[in-house]
C-alpha cells in the first residue's frame, strides 16, 4: 500500500534532492473508471419440462417405496 508522502530516500527515480529527474514521469491513476467495453447479457435458462419429470418420479418412487415399507413392517 503507497502512502500520500512517502519518504523521498526509499522512493524510486528520485534524484538526491527528492525531485524527478527530466523525463521521469510518476504513475498516474487510471483516467477511465468502469469497464472497456460492454459485457454480453447473462444467459438465462429455464429449465424445461423434463428435469421437472424426473424429479417428481424419482419422488414419487421413493414415497412409493416408503409407504411399501411400512406396510411390510406391520
Amino acid at each position: 500500500m503507497a502512502t500520500p508522502d512517502p519518504d523521498p530516500e526509499h522512493t524510486p527515480a528520485l534524484d538526491e534532492r527528492g525531485t524527478l529527474p527530466g523525463g521521469d514521469t510518476p504513475p498516474a491513476e487510471g483516467g477511465i473508471s468502469g469497464i472497456s467495453h460492454p459485457e454480453p447479457e447473462e444467459l438465462r435458462t429455464a429449465w424445461g419440462i423434463w428435469p421437472a419429470v424426473v424429479i417428481v418420479a424419482v419422488a414419487l418412487a421413493v414415497s412409493v417405496m416408503l409407504v411399501a415399507m411400512i406396510f411390510a413392517l406391520t
